[in-house]
C-alpha cells in the first residue's frame, strides 16, 4: 500500500532508513508549499530520510493537475524527475502545456515530449499512483506518510523531524487537516480519455 515501489521517484538516500511518501498535485498551494519543507528534512537527515513522491492530481478541482504530472513523468524519462518537479512548484502559477514546454527546456530537457501525446505514455504511471493513493485511504493532498504510517500534522520541517525522531505519526494538531486541499474529499478517478487540460 505505501511501501516503495521499483519506478517510484526517490530523493535522498535510496536506502535512507526512514521514508517520507508524499501523494501530491502539482496545482496545489498546499503542496506548493509542502515541497521546500520535505526537500529540508530530506537534505538535513545526514541520510537518513528519503522522500517518495507520487502523483495524486485533483483534475476535478485543479485543471492543470493532471497536465503537470505527466510532464512531470515525462521529464523523469529524460532524467529530470525532481529539477522538474521543484520547476513546476515554484511556478504552479501556470502550467498550461506551452509553460511546461517553456520550463523542460529551461531545464535542457525535449520539451515537446514533455506535453501533447507524447506524454500520454505516462498515463499509466500516474494512475497507478492516484490507484496506490485511493487504496491508501487518501483523500487530499498533500498526503504524507512516515514509515507508512499517516502524518496527521501540518507539513512542518521541526514537526516532521519530531514525529520522525519518536517514530509517531501523528501530533497535536486539534483538528487541522494537515494541510490537504479541503475541497478535495470525494475525488476518484478521471476519465480514462484525454488526459490533459489545454
Amino acid at each position: 500500500m505505501t511501501a516503495h515501489q521499483v519506478d517510484d521517484h526517490v530523493l535522498g538516500n535510496p536506502d535512507a532508513p526512514v521514508t517520507l511518501l508524499e501523494y501530491g498535485d502539482y496545482e496545489c498551494p498546499y503542496c506548493g508549499a509542502a515541497a521546500p519543507v520535505l526537500r529540508r528534512v530530506v537534505e538535513e537527515s545526514d541520510g537518513q530520510v528519503r522522500l517518495v513522491f507520487r502523483n495524486f492530481p485533483l483534475a476535478g478541482v485543479h485543471p492543470f493537475a493532471l497536465t503537470a504530472a505527466l510532464a512531470a513523468e515525462a521529464a523523469a524519462a529524460q532524467g529530470a524527475f525532481w529539477p522538474m518537479h521543484e520547476l513546476i512548484f515554484a511556478r504552479q502559477h501556470r502550467l498550461d502545456d506551452a509553460a511546461l514546454r517553456a520550463y523542460a527546456e529551461e531545464l535542457g530537457l525535449d520539451g515537446g515530449q514533455v506535453v501533447g501525446d507524447a506524454a500520454q505514455a505516462f498515463g499509466d504511471k500516474v494512475e497507478a499512483d492516484f490507484a496506490a493513493g485511493l487504496e491508501a485511504g487518501v483523500g487530499g493532498t498533500p498526503t504524507v506518510f512516515i514509515d507508512g504510517r499517516l502524518w496527521t500534522g501540518r507539513v512542518e520541517a521541526g514537526a516532521l523531524r519530531r514525529a520522525i525522531a519518536s517514530g509517531s505519526s501523528t501530533s497535536n494538531a486539534s483538528g487541522l487537516d494537515g494541510g490537504r486541499d479541503p475541497r478535495a474529499g470525494r475525488q476518484r478517478r478521471w476519465s480514462l480519455g484525454v488526459r490533459r487540460a489545454q
